[in-house]
């Protein structure tokens, strides 16, 4: 990551992305009984972009003023407490999993033996352990974090990049997937702990914004026609 990259929430606004960030579009598909992606449109990203958050524009995913006319109310309501201060411990035989219950309904942690806390309790199983390991780690919201019992957080190498997600099988628009320890910083000048991986809402409907919390599944939220 240059040290240029970041992601600025404008008040009432959208986010401000700059350092030159990729932009890709990304397909959730269901594969057996489990998820992966596959490539959607192809999005032109430049050294400096906006990108909706009040989920009205006719643009999406970049911003077209919609937000001035519905008067968005964008007010961060998230908590800027660090992840491991906000985290449910689960203790499994070999593996810790750490949640902070921010969901973006992405389901990756869902895999063809079992949810990502039956296999963590199962751990003691190496398939299971590592399918466990799997299902956190591919967890765009970072909402799920594996830890070995030797205190070694578990992390995918990301390039700096955002995805924006759409969602084939509930036929829904999902977040703003942000990879890479890009910082985001909040209308009062505050960087957000700068994680690996962490979708922001983009449907204007989150209730705990800037990130998302799947509100977009719940509202049926579609970018397009």
């Amino acid at each position: 990551m240059n040290n240029k990259q970041k992601i600025k929430i404008i008040k009432n606004g959208p986010y401000r992305v700059t350092g030159n960030v990729p932009l890709s579009e990304k397909i959730i598909v269901l594969k057996g009984n489990q998820y992966e992606y596959k490539d959607g449109e192809q999005l032109i990203g430049t050294d400096s972009y906006l990108l909706c958050r009040c989920g009205r524009s006719e643009k999406h995913p970049f911003c077209d003023g919609t937000h001035s006319k519905i008067k968005f109310d964008g007010t961060e309501t998230a908590s800027k407490k660090p992840f491991k201060e906000r985290a449910e411990v689960f203790e499994g035989p070999e593996i810790t999993l750490l949640d902070d219950g921010r969901c973006a309904y992405a389901r990756f942690c869902h895999r063809n033996d079992g949810d990502a806390w039956e296999l963590t309790e199962n751990s003691d199983d190496e398939h299971l352990k590592e399918e466990a390991i799997i299902a956190a780690v591919e967890c765009p919201a970072g909402r799920l974090l594996a830890v070995t019992k030797n205190n070694e957080e578990i992390e995918p190498k990301l390039e700096p990049s955002i995805e924006i997600l759409q969602d084939e099988e509930l036929n829904v628009s999902g977040p703003i997937y942000v990879k890479g320890y890009i910082p985001i910083e909040s209308v009062d000048g505050v960087i957000y702990e700068v994680r690996n991986r962490q979708t922001l809402c983009r449907c204007g409907k989150s209730k705990i914004k800037p990130f998302c919390d799947s509100s977009h599944v719940r509202i049926k939220f579609r970018d397009k026609c």
